[in-house]
C-alpha cells in the first residue's frame, strides 16, 4: 500500500522508556520495509514537550498518513486525541508508559523485550478497529479520554502526586495516597445519567470507564468494553479509612462491584457535580467543577492484532462474570 507512516515518539514516557521503545519500533518497521512487507515512506518525529507533541500530531494527521504510530503511554495518547479523533487516520500504539491500560484493553503487546517491535508491526499488519472515545466537558473546557475518568478520592491522589516535589518515582504516589487517606471525607456528589435529574449520591469516588482498568491494570469498571457505545460507571459510597483499605484487594481482582457499597450502571452521558470536583483521565487532569461526560462511539480507529475484536469483548465479559 502506498503512502507514508508517521512515528511520533514521546521519549520521556514511562520514565524514559519511550526513547528505547521508539528505537525498537522504528527498527522493526524498517526491517519490514526491507523485506518488502510495505512500501510506505517512514517519517519519524519526537516531541520535546506536551505542546510540541500535540503540534506534531496535528501536522502528522494533516499529512494524511497511512498510519500514525504513537510511542508513549496513555497520557501521551490522551494529549494528542484532539488532533486524531474523527480524523479517520488509523492509529498504532507502541505502549511505553507506566500503566498502559489502553493496551491492556485492546490486547496490544506491552510487556517484554520484544513488545515495542511487535506493537509497531501493527502499523503494517494490524486490523483496523473503531473504538469509543470519552469526552469530559467542564468549566476547564472539553477534553477527550480513552480509558477511565476518575472523580473523587482517586482524582485527589493524582492531584496530590502532581503537586508533591519529593520523593521521586512511585514513592511520591504512595506518599500522596497516605496524605489523601488521612484527609478522607465523603464527597457530596450529585449524579445523573442520560438526561435524568441530578440526585444526591454521596460517596468516596466515581469512575466512568470506556475501558475496564486504570492505574496499570486495576479493573475499576470490570465489565467495560471499548467499542460498545457505552460508558460503564462505578460509584463507591461513603467509606472510612479502614473499609477503603479493605476494598483495594477486591478492586485488584475486579470483584469490588459485588460489595453493597458499590453500585454500577451504564450510560451514554453522565453528569456529576460536587464541591471541589476535579477529574483525571488517562493519568491527566481533564476537568474541574460540574462536568458532563459522554461517549463518542467509534471515534478512533486503532490498528490491533487481526481477529482480536470479538475476543476482547468476550474476554471482558468472562472476566466481569468470573
Amino acid at each position: 500500500m502506498p503512502g507514508h507512516i508517521v512515528v511520533l515518539v514521546n521519549p520521556s514516557s514511562g520514565r524514559g522508556r519511550g526513547a528505547e521503545a521508539g528505537e525498537r519500533a522504528v527498527a522493526r518497521l524498517r526491517e519490514l520495509e526491507s523485506h518488502g512487507a510495505h512500501a510506505a515512506e517512514l517519517r519519524v518525529v519526537s516531541g520535546a514537550s506536551v505542546d510540541d507533541t500535540r503540534r506534531l500530531a496535528a501536522e502528522a494527521v494533516a499529512s494524511r498518513p497511512r498510519a500514525l504510530v504513537i510511542v508513549g503511554g496513555d497520557g501521551t495518547l490522551s494529549s494528542v486525541l484532539d488532533a486524531v479523533v474523527g480524523s479517520g487516520v488509523p492509529l498504532a500504539l507502541v505502549p511505553a508508559g507506566t500503566g498502559n491500560d489502553l493496551a491492556r484493553a485492546l490486547r496490544l503487546p506491552f510487556e517484554g523485550h520484544e513488545a515495542a517491535a511487535a506493537a509497531a508491526e501493527l502499523a503494517v499488519l494490524g486490523a483496523p478497529r473503531a473504538i469509543d472515545v470519552g469526552e469530559v466537558e467542564s468549566a476547564a473546557g472539553s477534553r477527550h479520554f480513552l480509558t477511565v475518568a476518575a472523580l473523587g478520592f482517586d482524582a485527589h491522589v493524582s492531584e496530590r502526586t502532581n503537586r508533591l516535589r519529593w520523593p521521586r518515582g512511585r514513592a511520591r504516589y504512595y506518599l500522596a495516597l497516605l496524605i489523601e487517606l488521612a484527609r478522607l471525607r465523603p464527597m457530596r456528589f450529585e449524579f445523573g445519567v442520560d438526561g435524568g435529574p441530578l440526585r444526591s449520591a454521596p460517596g468516596t469516588l466515581i469512575a466512568v470507564g470506556s475501558t475496564r482498568s486504570y492505574g496499570g491494570g486495576m479493573p475499576v469498571c470490570p465489565a467495560a468494553v471499548p467499542d460498545d457505545g457505552l460508558l460503564d460507571v462505578t460509584h463507591v459510597g461513603p467509606l472510612g479509612r479502614v473499609k477503603l483499605a479493605r476494598l483495594f484487594p477486591l478492586l485488584l481482582r475486579g470483584v469490588h462491584v459485588d460489595r453493597p457499597e458499590v453500585a454500577t450502571t451504564q450510560a451514554t452521558r453522565v453528569e456529576v457535580d460536587a464541591p471541589g470536583l476535579i477529574i483525571y483521565a488517562d493519568g491527566e487532569r481533564v476537568g474541574a467543577g460540574r462536568a458532563t461526560i459522554r461517549v463518542v462511539p467509534g471515534a478512533l480507529t486503532v490498528l490491533v492484532p487481526a481477529g482480536n475484536g470479538g475476543a476482547v469483548a468476550a474476554a471482558a465479559g468472562r472476566e466481569a462474570s468470573a
